[in-house]
């Protein structure tokens, strides 16, 4: 039976040779991740249907990282964490990134990766929509529910439809002004936010083989804002040598095989890419910069999982060295590791951080920030009637904050350039 890359790992995972799409299957969990917002209420259904004293399937593949709502002063937030820590301890869980210790991370999407979870041909099942960003090391990774994420908790296993693939193809050299959040962005616009519901979203050809590992998850992250299942890159050298890095964990390569059946094939000829935004109030609202060059924007965010790591960083920086921000710009590292290397890496005699803080912008802790809007202290959170041009994934009223406040998604060269001028500008005019 001829069958894609995610169909290969389903199988594998379910203890059967093949699978076809729309089949119904038990898959074996690999990794299990939730977070400070839907950990809480995963546990208490994990109490409620397996009982006060149950056992957690096994320790050692439960990840929490707690990230979005934790640098605030809002009880409620701060009640998530506590429950967290009690069942940590509880269940003597070995994988707690718990803010307010050195083991703190950030981001969980980013966190993942940088500690290792991310590893070709397994299972991640994570409490968060935007869990597919792992798919760019060739595994199934996926977002959940708190329902499903209990059962998982308690059992190990998960019932998974299995998803059509859909393939996009991105051949030639990409534009050195293009990054991986303009081509999303673009095949987004193109299939709208419901063109992959329920299936996988898989990127191929030699622009994407060409792509850093950061960019590749920016691909695979955004995934579900076209309704996609999961995301999957084929893993090559790129991705074990990453992975190599960070983790001695064993790790499976699939590839599609030379016959396997896809829903559709789309083709992107990289040459023709070109920067990127997604409108108010849509992921695929798409338009060119070009287009709508001269919009007036009144502040700018990077940070995020999407937008938030270390070559986007090293993006926005070409751009902002030796140069004054226009609007309120916020500097939003997804973790520890990445703010570490703000500060250390250096541009001819500066650190990063530094030339970001000489542009004017404002720093943020690692976190989730103002992505998901969150509590009224959260730092970088879009207020009443801002226009802000983000980084981030989501731009549905009120994401960000205020409901009445409009988001423009873009890349970090994109958001860069704006923050310079006030009003949305082709990167172009800033690179050489």
């Amino acid at each position: 039976m001829p069958m894609t890359i995610t169909e290969k790992i389903l199988a594998e995972h379910a203890g059967i040779t093949g699978v076809s799409p729309g089949e119904n299957i038990w898959v074996d969990t690999d990794i299990l991740m939730t977070h400070d917002v839907c950990g809480p209420p995963t546990i208490g259904i994990f109490k409620q249907q397996f009982g006060e004293k149950a056992s957690v399937f096994d320790p050692e593949k439960v990840v929490i990282i707690p990230d979005h709502y934790i640098f605030t002063n809002d009880k409620h937030a701060n009640r998530n964490i506590d429950i967290l820590r009690d069942f940590v301890k509880e269940h003597n869980l070995p994988n707690y990134y718990d803010v307010g210790t050195e083991r703190y991370k950030g981001v969980c999407h980013i966190a993942l990766a940088e500690e290792g979870w991310t590893r070709p041909g397994n299972v991640l099942f994570g409490t968060d929509s935007h869990t597919c960003t792992a798919g760019a090391f060739g595994q199934f990774a996926t977002g959940i529910g708190n329902t499903d994420a209990a059962f998982i908790l308690g059992t190990g296993k998960l019932w998974v439809k299995v998803p059509e693939t859909m393939q996009f193809i991105i051949d030639g050299e990409i534009p050195p002004y293009v990054m991986a959040k303009d081509i999303i962005l673009q095949i987004i616009g193109d299939i709208g936010v419901d063109g992959a519901s329920y299936r996988t979203m898989e990127f191929a050809g030699s622009g994407v083989e060409a792509m850093s590992m950061e960019e590749r998850m920016t691909l695979c992250n955004m995934v579900i804002e076209a309704g996609g299942k999961n995301g999957i890159i084929a893993a090559d050298a790129t991705t074990e040598e990453y992975v190599k890095a960070r983790t001695d964990a064993p790790y499976k390569i699939f590839r599609n095989d030379a016959d396997a059946k896809f829903h559709t094939t789309n083709y992107y000829k990289a040459e023709d890419l070109l920067p990127m935004v997604a409108q108010p109030h849509s992921p695929d609202n798409k338009a060119s910069v070009r287009d709508v060059q001269s919009e007036k924007v009144t502040r700018a965010y990077i940070g995020s999982c999407t937008g938030g790591k270390f070559s986007d960083f090293v993006a926005a920086a070409e751009i902002l060295k030796d140069q004054q921000v226009a609007v309120e710009t916020f500097i939003v590292p997804a973790t520890t590791e990445i703010d570490k290397l703000l500060r250390t890496t250096q541009i001819n005699g500066h650190s990063l951080m530094q030339i970001f803080e000489n542009a004017g912008a404002q720093i943020g802790k690692p976190s989730c920030a103002a992505c998901l809007g969150g509590p009224a202290d959260t730092f970088g959170r879009t207020h009443k009637d801002e226009i802000c041009i983000s980084t981030t994934n989501r731009n549905f009223p009120g994401r960000m904050g205020s409901k009445s406040s409009q988001v423009y998604l873009a890349s970090p060269y994109t958001v860069a350039a704006s923050a310079l001028t006030g009003k949305i500008t082709d990167p172009q005019e800033f690179l050489n």
